[in-house]
């Protein structure tokens, strides 16, 4: 009898104790999670300020070149310049200017092309599907080339696959990327005539992508390589590889996933860079990108598009890095988010 009521305390004991970890835990998620959102909101509220900075910077600094949109058209009369420049508001001061179209883009207003009429919201989404798909090829190429070649180059140190990849990693990163698209283009469409050149009709992207995956590519590879170097050395995976686990599970559970958190740093930043770098690409393989259009509205000093395209960019380039600050938690919870 006193050993049933021994082992029904005991199982008290351990119910009690299972609940109260449950409810510690449950604790933690909930304050984990309230953190998260203060950190994202913050974020957020960040993101916001840095897009009215470059708004504003781009905004001024646009205006403050001598000129107009509308100076180098010789066919138009005083008059219709006049009705022109009052229609995109180029009649009134730059401060004013700037507070006006705050107020439209507030509402979601990117105002209209000053060179073919066109909505700016409209023309800014239908390019960007064919930067996105460049860019998206670019990305998953130089991802998994990088982490491939990088990895290789570890598992061979000091090797001759070791020095062939960091000889040509060390080329890529010296090359830049327009340079590196006009010599394919040069060498494989128009002397070898291997390849056709990009046209509508006829969208052939290796080349493109091959331009701009080049760099991060190399990049990625080599940072890869000494992440693995670095995993490699630490007591856990001597651990493993001395109770016998597989060389693969060794490779690709713990060594690998532990050194890919440098790599995820660099994703933010390497998609901004394709994105711009595909500014000039697009131009050199004739692709109708949002590049493409970025340039253009250089060139014709198209104010309406070159604020839209800078905007676009800016969103895309923030929530890119808050992404990749909120994939390190995932990757890694021991990291802290500030």
């Amino acid at each position: 009898m006193k050993k049933l009521e021994k082992i029904h305390t005991i199982y008290k004991e351990i119910i009690f104790s299972t609940k109260e970890s449950l409810t510690i835990v449950r604790k933690l998620q909930k304050k984990e999670c309230i953190y998260l959102a203060k950190y994202v909101t913050k974020r957020v509220l960040l993101a916001i300020v840095t897009v009215f900075i470059v708004c504003g910077i781009t905004f001024f600094s646009m205006n403050a070149i001598p000129g107009g949109p509308f100076d180098g058209e010789k066919a138009l009369s005083p008059e219709v310049k006049e009705a022109l420049e009052k229609r995109f508001n180029l009649d009134k001061s730059v401060p004013e200017q700037f507070v006006l179209y705050l107020k439209n883009l507030a509402h979601g207003d990117f105002g209209v092309s000053a060179k073919t009429g066109r909505d700016i919201k409209t023309t800014i989404f239908e390019s960007f599907k064919v930067s996105a798909k460049l860019g998206g090829m670019a990305i998953i190429t130089a991802l998994i080339l990088g982490l491939i070649f990088g990895s290789i180059a570890a598992l061979t140190r000091n090797k001759l696959p070791d020095r062939l990849i960091i000889f040509l990693s060390t080329l890529f990163t010296s090359l830049p990327s327009f340079v590196f698209a006009s010599l394919l283009l040069l060498v494989f469409c128009v002397t070898l005539k291997w390849i056709p050149v990009w046209s509508p009709s006829n969208p052939n992207y290796l080349l493109p992508v091959i331009a701009l995956s080049a760099y991060p590519m190399a990049y990625i590879t080599r940072l890869t390589k000494t992440s693995m170097l670095d995993v490699m050395g630490q007591d856990y995976v001597r651990t493993a590889r001395a109770k016998g686990v597989a060389k693969l599970k060794v490779i690709f559970k713990h060594t690998l996933r532990n050194a890919l958190i440098p790599v995820v740093t660099y994703v933010g930043p390497m998609t901004a860079s394709i994105l711009t770098g595909s500014l000039v690409v697009e131009k050199i393989f004739t692709i109708g990108g949002l590049g493409a259009k970025f340039v253009e509205g250089i060139t014709n000093r198209d104010y309406p598009m070159i604020m839209g395209t800078t905007i676009f960019l800016a969103v895309l380039m923030v929530t890119m890095n808050l992404i990749t600050d909120i994939v390190y938690k995932a990757i890694d919870p021991r990291i802290k988010l500030d």
